[in-house]
């Protein structure tokens, strides 16, 4: 009477150790708050530049210089690092940040932490082609995939070394002298 009872336990336990986690993939829109790893991220704003800074010292990216504004605060009882970010394109092709944020106002660093129930904020830096990406919270190492959702905009995208363009600029007549 035992031993029945006791296979069924034995076939159970061996089912349950064969289990595996199928990744989760989570995807929030920008403005929401993504909570990842007891992070909770925001992102703010995205620009979209051909160039930083002002000739002759502008630096020239391979493609196009994206500059994400995002929020990070914290729900540990510790200083956390702020772990390294990544645009991911619509085919999964992987743009890592840009370890130089020279001509970047406010950015964020490649070494950074945020304190217990404190927030960070300033500003990433990617050279990527103009295209529609997420922003991966999450590496292989993490349970589930997190991300950020960047609608590709050129609302930001400068269009001039003076001039950007915004919705009242790009509706506007030219004025005759």
């Amino acid at each position: 009477m035992f031993r029945p009872l006791i296979l069924i336990s034995a076939i159970f336990a061996l089912t349950a150790c064969n289990a595996t986690h199928v990744r989760q993939t989570k995807i929030y829109q920008s403005g929401e708050k993504a909570e990842h790893n007891k992070l909770t991220y925001s992102v703010v704003d995205a620009q979209i530049l051909p160039r930083l800074g002002e000739d002759p010292n502008a630096r020239i990216p391979t493609s196009r210089f994206f500059v994400v504004q995002i929020s990070v605060s914290s729900a540990n009882n510790q200083p956390s690092p702020i772990p390294a970010l990544a645009l991911v394109d619509d085919v999964g092709k992987v743009y890592q940040e840009l370890a130089d944020g020279t001509g970047v106002g406010r950015w964020l660093g490649v070494v950074r932490s945020v304190d217990p129930a404190q927030t960070e904020a300033g500003q990433i830096l990617f050279d990527a082609p103009a295209a529609h990406y997420k922003l991966r919270l999450s590496d292989e190492t993490d349970e589930d995939d997190v991300y950020i959702d960047i609608p590709l905009n050129f609302m930001h995208e400068q269009m001039n070394n003076s001039t950007v363009a915004t919705p009242n600029t790009m509706d506007a007549a030219p004025k005759k002298p």
